[in-house]
């Protein structure tokens, strides 16, 4: 009798076996195809499998709208600096025979929009392997303020843009050059919906459960339907569709980038009076 049930179980398993053998093993999705399990044994690793298919697929997924990202942020890239390339080439151009200080600043401001998109690719490219690139130090707001505030200078005086800076006596723990990074996108896009002679403050000041950095301009503003669309990739929002070159990625790299180093930042604004940008310092990010 043993024998006659020792050769029954045997056939069950072989025919079994013989099925889980005929499944195509293409990709990944074969693992549904496996036959209900015989045992408690059989039971556990196929939820065993069945897990680590889920979460391979979630990885696939992650690596996907990655690569999608990457794909889209590089082809903006590619356009945008398009545009400051052929500008400097129709300057010089159209004057061969001009010798003046006007056209060479001129070319200099076209310049530093190349350098700004091929910034904006090099941190980009680089947040998914922050952790291999960055040192977390105690950084002095007035002095990280004042740096970035040097490059963006010749576009303060092209628009004859008046600055204040205050009450920036205070220090952080982050990575100098990534903050420096956020500090100049910030900059860079209050400095483009200021019109000329307009005004732009930056302060910092602290509070009970964090420290503030504040960028302040009496531009344009943004509207209300835009305000919680500002961080996200690629928008550019009523603003960025009158003034064009804009690619909607400045705020949307800062704000992940900020994530990374523990802080976050906030807008707030109301169309036609301007817009005040803070980037937040909670202390428990400092322990």
């Amino acid at each position: 009798m043993f024998l006659i049930y020792l050769a029954i179980d045997y056939s069950i398993i072989a025919c079994h076996i013989s099925k889980i053998k005929k499944i195509p093993k293409e990709g990944l999705d074969w693992i549904y195809s496996l036959p209900s399990p015989l045992s408690w044994e059989q039971k556990i690793y196929l939820d065993t499998i069945n897990k680590l298919h889920e979460n391979a697929n979630i990885q696939i997924e992650k690596l996907i709208d990655n690569n999608n990202e990457s794909v889209e942020f590089l082809t903006t890239w590619v356009h945008e600096i398009k545009t400051p390339i052929a500008a400097s080439k129709l300057i010089i151009e159209n004057n061969l025979n001009n010798d003046n200080e006007k056209l060479l600043y001129a070319v200099e401001m076209e310049i530093e929009k190349v350098e700004d998109y091929i910034q904006r690719v090099l941190f980009y490219s680089r947040i998914n392997d922050f952790s291999k690139d960055y040192r977390i130090d105690t950084v002095k707001i007035e002095q990280i303020v004042k740096d970035s505030i040097k490059g963006e200078a010749s576009w303060f005086i092209n628009k004859d843009i008046k600055l204040e800076v205050e009450n920036l006596d205070i220090e952080v723990n982050s990575d100098y050059k990534w903050l420096k990074f956020i500090i100049k996108q910030i900059l860079d896009n209050a400095i483009k919906y200021t019109a000329k002679g307009g005004n732009i403050k930056i302060y910092a000041k602290v509070e009970q459960k964090e420290k503030i950095l504040c960028i302040k301009d009496n531009g344009i503003g943004i509207r209300k339907e835009d305000i919680e669309r500002v961080f996200e990739k690629s928008f550019t929002g009523y603003n960025g569709r009158v003034k064009q070159h804009s690619t909607g990625m400045g705020l949307y790299i800062s704000q992940k980038l900020a994530g990374k180093l523990g802080n976050y930042i906030t807008i707030d604004s109301e169309y036609g009076s301007g817009v005040e940008v803070s980037i937040h310092f909670p202390f428990m990010s400092y322990m």
